[in-house]
């Protein structure tokens, strides 16, 4: 087995006492001449030294290490979250790791405490519910926390401007000729489902063309959430417009009316939310409100190393684009009403 390379080696190389090497190699070069530092790095890299991150946690009470929590990793617009946070930490010397709750009160509480457990320096949480009581009993055991996507109020979050999207996703179904929007909303517990459906309906109302409540189908962020939901709509009516506020709703929406034997994006447009990537690339490209969601991810954990640096953080809300395709480029108010 190789002799695995110390903070000794290295300034034996170099000829610089050990202190200084550590100094250096933890960030702190401030009084370290550039030169000497560039030489202790150098060193390190030739002999292939490695931090020992928890070593130094015993030393510093820091472990280097943010823990982050999403509903689920394989959700695409959270792991392009998780993407933003990575990189930004890498960037700062963290590590972060993530976990997925599933949406799951007892899993998540589970999962948020074993990260506790394994002494992360701080939490990002992509999960929050509107009502939190969990993120109270972290406030209140000092446990340093920023939330991502979701907001929860009193607490300090990265998300989208959500209720501008939905007045974005409304006043341009509107604009494109549909009288008949209906709105296929995610969980209440979600600030991201809330804002969107408050955006969209405000706006829907003050353009004169208000919302049938019946209208407002809730769902699952997910393909066969949107389906189902679209189901529930044709079976009340045929609206000449869909609102969804997730764009895997929104496809799995448009799986139903063409199963129905209805044009998307001639007869009904359909606008999603995201603007994933796979959005361009569907047999009829999808409408949809894009969200910087790396720089989401990026800005919350920059937001979370300022609450661990001063003790304070405030929120930020990223602007949402519009950005159009087929689903609602080609819409026919006459193709719509069978005129």
């Amino acid at each position: 087995m190789n002799k695995r390379v110390t903070l000794r080696d290295v300034a034996s190389l170099t000829g610089v006492h050990v202190s200084t090497v550590s100094r250096v190699l933890r960030g702190d070069d401030v009084r370290v001449s550039p030169a000497t530092a560039t030489r202790i790095v150098d060193a390190a890299k030739q002999l292939g030294f490695h931090r020992d991150r928890w070593a130094a946690s015993l030393r510093s009470g820091k472990t280097g290490v943010i823990g982050v929590l999403v509903p689920r990793i394989t959700d695409i617009v959270l792991a392009t979250v998780f993407e933003g946070i990575d990189a930004a930490a890498a960037a700062a010397g963290y590590q972060a790791v993530v976990s997925s709750s599933w949406d799951d009160d007892e899993a998540r509480a589970l999962r948020i405490q074993r990260l506790i457990g394994e002494r992360v320096d701080g939490l990002i949480i992509g999960d929050a519910r509107r009502n939190d009581p969990m993120l109270a009993r972290l406030a209140a055991d000092r446990v340093p926390f920023v939330l991502v996507s979701r907001a929860s109020r009193g607490f300090p979050s990265v998300t989208g401007r959500d209720r501008l999207g939905g007045r974005l996703a409304a006043e341009h179904l509107i604009d494109v000729g549909c009288r008949r929007p209906a709105v296929i909303a995610g969980p209440d517990h979600a600030s991201t489902s809330a804002d969107r459906v408050a955006g969209f309906l405000a706006a829907a109302k003050a353009r004169g063309v208000p919302v049938d409540p019946r209208w407002v189908v809730p769902s699952t962020f997910d393909v066969a959430g949107g389906a189902s939901a679209m189901a529930r709509l044709l079976a009340t009516g045929q609206p000449d417009g869909v609102f969804a506020v997730n764009d895997f709703a929104a496809i799995g929406a448009m799986g139903t009316l063409r199963d129905h034997g209805l044009r998307v994006g001639r007869q009904v447009a359909v606008v999603g939310y995201n603007d994933i990537d796979v959005d361009a690339q569907l047999l009829v490209p999808l409408t949809s409100i894009r969200t910087p969601l790396r720089d989401m991810g990026s800005q919350a954990l920059h937001a979370l190393l300022t609450l661990l640096g001063s003790g304070s953080t405030t929120s930020v809300r990223l602007a949402p684009e519009l950005v159009v395709r087929a689903t609602t480029a080609d819409f026919s108010p006459d193709a719509a009403t069978g005129r």
